[in-house]
This record gives C-alpha cells, structure tokens and sequence, in this order.
C-alpha cells in the first residue's frame, strides 16, 4: 500500500469533520435566530456553504445535529449557571439558580425552546453522551439541596432536584410567553423568588 494510499481515510475523516464543524456551526447560528422551526436542510446547506448532502455524510440525520446544537446551549446554560467563587448560603444558592434559569431563558429565548421543543421518535432512545450533558445541569441544582438535606437519601434528592426544576421551569415558561396574563420582567422575577421561598419554608419543615 503507497502512503497516498494511505493517507485517503485521514484525509476523508478530516473532510468530514471539517463539514461537520461548518453544519454545527450553522445549525447554532439559525436555532439562536430562528429556533427550531427555523432549521431547514437546504437553508442550513447554504449557510454551511455545503451540498446538501453534506449535512447527512457530516451527521447521522437531523435528529442528531439538533441535539449536538442542544447541547451546546446546555453548555452555555451550564456556564451561567455555574457557581460563584465565593460559597452562597444555602438558600441564596438556589434563588441564584432559579433566577439565573430564568434570565437564561429570557436572553435566549429560540435556543432555550428548542431544548424543549425537540422530539427523538418513540423507538429511538437519547443518547448516553446527551444524557450525561443534562445530568450535569441537575448536579448544579443538588448540591445545594446536599447541603440543605444532607442526611436524605441522594435518590431522593436526585428526585427533588428534578422536581423543583420542572416546577421553576413551568414559572418560567408561563411567564415568558405570557400565557396566562402579561408579566413583566420584575413581576415574573418576584414570582419566582416567591416560589423558591415557599420550597424552602416546606424543606425546613421535613
């Protein structure tokens, strides 16, 4: 075999990573502007500056390029989220999660949807390398309840952690889109600090 031989599937992997880098780098592009009803095959391929079968050598199908570009929000998420050098108490931990969540949402409203918005097919289940992505956002929210309950069992800390997501998440969505009534940025805020108080006042009551 001759080194140009050689060096053919080097020089095809290379190729494809470099298609893949431009669709993902496109698809992130069109989801923070438009969300996901904006992601069309043709339009992505011509932001790529790609053929449109480009997009399916570079990914297995659409379905994984939009949870590639999901877990690049939920990075970015993770990343607002992070914790302050200094160490908060307790409670004020998870007030800066909750409000963090929500200003997130608020700045980046298309991308946040399409966290929510995307459906893999019944039969198809979410990957491992996802599913870690996202286990890592509800890491932020335990250890403050680690510290608030250090003596639950982490099962069920596990379990209100994602509890207290959904509900601080419901807060969120219902008043970003105003589906109930016109909520103004200070209100909706309010409203969430009043949650986490509520939940606080029950945790130091178990």
């Amino acid at each position: 075999m001759t080194e140009i031989q050689e060096s053919l599937p080097d020089k095809a992997a290379a190729r494809r990573e470099f298609h893949r880098s431009r669709v993902l780098d496109a698809a992130e592009a069109i989801v923070a502007e438009k969300g996901l009803p904006g992601l069309k095959a043709r339009e992505l391929a011509d932001k790529a500056g790609c053929a449109l079968g480009a997009i399916y050598i570079a990914f297995e199908d659409l379905d994984e390029l939009v949870l590639r570009v999901n877990a690049r929000t939920l990075a970015l998420l993770e990343a607002a989220l992070a914790p302050p050098p200094e160490v908060l108490k307790k409670k004020k931990e998870l007030r800066r999660l909750a409000l963090g969540y929500l200003r997130f949402a608020r700045a980046n409203a298309p991308r946040w949807k399409a966290l929510f918005e995307h459906r893999l097919p019944p039969e198809k289940p979410l990957p491992e390398w996802y599913f870690a992505e996202r286990e890592r956002l509800f890491q932020l929210l335990e250890a403050p309840l680690a510290r608030l309950l250090p003596q639950e069992d982490p099962d069920q800390r596990r379990q209100k952690a994602r509890t207290l997501f959904s509900a601080v998440h419901g807060i969120a969505s219902l008043g970003l889109e105003e589906k109930l009534a016109p909520t103004p940025e200070a209100t909706l805020e309010a409203q969430l600090c009043d949650f986490i108080e509520i939940v606080l006042r029950g945790l130091s009551d178990d």
